[in-house]
C-alpha cells in the first residue's frame, strides 16, 4: 500500500512539473490571431491572423513568419527587425484567438476527437485526458508526423510510467490508437452460466469460473482445461481445479490470456 502510494505521488508530481514548466511556451499556429503592439508606436500595433503560408504582414516590416514559434520569440524577432524603424522598439504579442493548434486522435482503441494545443504538451498529458482505453492496443499505437511515425508503443509511457519515452507534441501531429483485437476470455462447459468475460490483468481461472457462475452439479473439476493459441497454434493446459479448491494448490490457478477458452468437462456421475 505505502509503496502504490509513494507511485502515486511521483506520477502526479511529474504531471504537476511538467505542466509548470510547459507554461507559456504556445507555439503558435496557423490561423491563429495575433496581437502586435509597440510600445509608444500607436502605428504599429495592429491585429494579424497567421496566414496558411505561416506568415503575418507587419506595417513597415513586410511578410514576417509566427507559425512555429511562441509569442516571446517572435516578439524578439520584431523587437530585432522594427530597429530600423524605431529605436529600442519595445514589442508585446499576445496570442488572442487559437484556431489551428491540434492533435488528432483516431483508431477505434479510444474515442476520437480534436485536441487543441494551448501549451507546450507531452503524448503522456494527452493520453491522460481520455477517459476510455478498455478497447484500446496501446502496443500497436503510434504518433504520425509528417507522415513518418516518431513514436510506436505506449506501453512504457501510459502504463508502466516511463517517462524517458515521453515525446513533446506538435501541431499537425496525428495519434493512431486502434482497438484491441481480442479482449475477451470464454468459459464454457459444466458452468451455471457460460459466458465470455472481458480480460483484465491477472485474470485467474478460478476468478473466471466463479464469474461463469461456479461449477454446476455435472462438472468434473480435475478435468478442466484451458485452450490458447500460441503463434498460431493450438495449446492445452489442463487444470486440476479440485487440487485447487480442496488442497489448495495454487499451482493451478493458472492466469489467463486474452482470447483463451477455459473448458470444463461434464462427468457421467
Amino acid at each position: 500500500m505505502k509503496f502504490r502510494l509513494m507511485s502515486s505521488i511521483i506520477f502526479l508530481t511529474f504531471l504537476l512539473g511538467a505542466a509548470v514548466s510547459f507554461a507559456g511556451d504556445y507555439v503558435i499556429g496557423e490561423g491563429d490571431v495575433l496581437g502586435v503592439a509597440v510600445w509608444g508606436v500607436n502605428e504599429l500595433s495592429f491585429d494579424a491572423k497567421v496566414r496558411p503560408d505561416g506568415k503575418i504582414t507587419v506595417p513597415g516590416l513586410g511578410e514576417v513568419l509566427a507559425a512555429g514559434k511562441s509569442p516571446k520569440q517572435l516578439q524578439q524577432t520584431l523587437e530585432k527587425d522594427l530597429k530600423k524603424l524605431v529605436k529600442n522598439p519595445i514589442v508585446t504579442v499576445t496570442v488572442r484567438e487559437i484556431t489551428n493548434n491540434q492533435v488528432h486522435v483516431f483508431g477505434g482503441g479510444v474515442p476520437a476527437g480534436v485536441f487543441d494545443l494551448s501549451r507546450r504538451t507531452s503524448l503522456l498529458q494527452l493520453l491522460c485526458n481520455i477517459s476510455d482505453f478498455t478497447n484500446a492496443d496501446l502496443k500497436r499505437a503510434y504518433v504520425l508526423r509528417d507522415q513518418k511515425k516518431i513514436k510506436e508503443g505506449f506501453e512504457e509511457i501510459f502504463l508502466e510510467g516511463e517517462a524517458s519515452q515521453d515525446i513533446i507534441l506538435e501541431s499537425g501531429d496525428v495519434v493512431f490508437i486502434p482497438v484491441a483485437d481480442e479482449k475477451n476470455v470464454y468459459v464454457v462447459g459444466a458452468v451455471n452460466t457460460p459466458k465470455f468475460i472481458a480480460y483484465r490483468e491477472g485474470l485467474t481461472v478460478m476468478e473466471a469460473v466463479l464469474e461463469a457462475g461456479g461449477f454446476n452439479k455435472f462438472a468434473k473439476p480435475n478435468d478442466t482445461v484451458i485452450v490458447r493459441e500460441v503463434n498460431g497454434n493450438e495449446t492445452r493446459i489442463p487444470v486440476k481445479m479440485n487440487d485447487l479448491i480442496k488442497s489448495g494448490d495454487l499451482t493451478q490457478n493458472v492466469k489467463l490470456q486474452t482470447g483463451d477458452y477455459v473448458i470444463i468437462r461434464e462427468g457421467l456421475f
